[in-house]
């Protein structure tokens, strides 16, 4: 055996090192799977709750449990069902499930189509050209985000209410009028996001584009859009899921039953009969729940690329 294979044979770990290598480093990190195992629980235990609520024969909040007592679809039943429903001395109507969870796809795939659309617009117009009042734009919608939409209800409703008077389809209780409102809120973050996401696609591309004869459309539509696929993805699901949560303006915005979205029309469950009616509104969330599942589940590979990607520049 020469010098050289000999000192190989001596750099290369025997098994029984490897093992022991690996048995060690278990060992020293077994406080990181514990982490990590609690971290799991806490995150699951609301969910395994809200199952459990959903299923379970007993609607009083303090019959609920992780292992339900009674197994029972009743709570699904009501909210699909056109009766009225008894539940100890309160009475409840359930008719309108249906049209709570259409609106609410509406509102919130809407918004989210619309948000991704402007926002790449005007993200595209801030990264690639340069014109008077550039800087001081950004910093306008970065700025405007420091102040909640929570504290512009009363102005947002004067606005819709008086807008109404002149566009009908735009007024109170009218969809379209609450994306509207949702898009106003939702430009500026999404906005900085995009543009620093553009920031790292080369400009050269688009100068190549352009020499070959494509039109400033032709370079936007069919260049820098497919490259920022995955911005776009993580912004559209961050934008349905916030408005498919939001409460306090669609509550202002939409006055009949058959407008509410899902959160204001499940509200009603628990508005004044909260510990009574705790079955159905765990069975209407639970359902809530899957149009926001599946779209995560879909766009799930874009969103670690998207999210490390899109802030790397400002």
């Amino acid at each position: 055996m020469s010098t050289a294979e000999r000192q190989a044979e001596l750099a290369l770990p025997s098994v029984a090192e490897r093992r022991r290598k690996k048995r060690s480093g278990f060992a020293d990190n077994w406080w990181r799977h514990l982490v990590a195992l609690i971290g799991v629980v806490i995150a699951l235990f609301p969910v395994a709750y809200i199952v459990s609520a959903a299923f379970n024969g007993d609607n009083s909040l303090s019959g609920s449990s992780l292992i339900p007592r009674q197994l029972t679809l009743d709570n699904f039943r009501s909210l699909f069902g056109t009766q009225r429903h008894t539940t100890g001395h309160a009475t409840f109507q359930n008719a309108h499930y249906l049209s709570w969870f259409g609106n609410s796809m509406i509102v919130a795939g809407g918004t989210a189509l619309l948000t991704v659309l402007l926002s790449a617009l005007a993200a595209y117009a801030f990264s690639r050209f340069r014109f008077r009042g550039r800087r001081m734009g950004m910093l306008t919608l970065l700025l405007i985000q420091m102040f909640p939409q929570l504290l512009a209800v009363v102005a947002i409703y004067l606005i819709v209410l008086n807008t109404g008077d002149v566009f009908r389809f735009i007024g109170l209780n009218t969809l379209p009028a609450l994306i509207i409102v949702y898009l106003g809120g939702a430009m500026g973050v999404n906005t900085w996001l995009m543009k620093g996401f553009f920031d790292t696609i080369p400009s050269e591309l688009d100068e190549s584009a352009r020499v070959d004869g494509a039109t400033p459309a032709q370079v936007f539509w069919g260049v820098v859009l497919p490259l920022a696929a995955p911005v776009l993805a993580v912004i559209a699901l961050i934008s349905f899921i916030s408005t498919l949560n939001e409460f306090v303006i669609a509550s202002v915005i939409l006055e009949t039953q058959q407008k509410f979205t899902l959160p204001v029309g499940l509200w009603q469950f628990i508005d004044q009969k909260y510990s009574e009616h705790w079955g159905p509104f765990a069975a209407g969330v639970l359902i809530a729940a899957i149009p926001a599942a599946l779209l995560f589940a879909f766009l799930q590979r874009y969103i670690v690329e998207g999210l490390t990607q899109g802030a790397v520049k400002g």
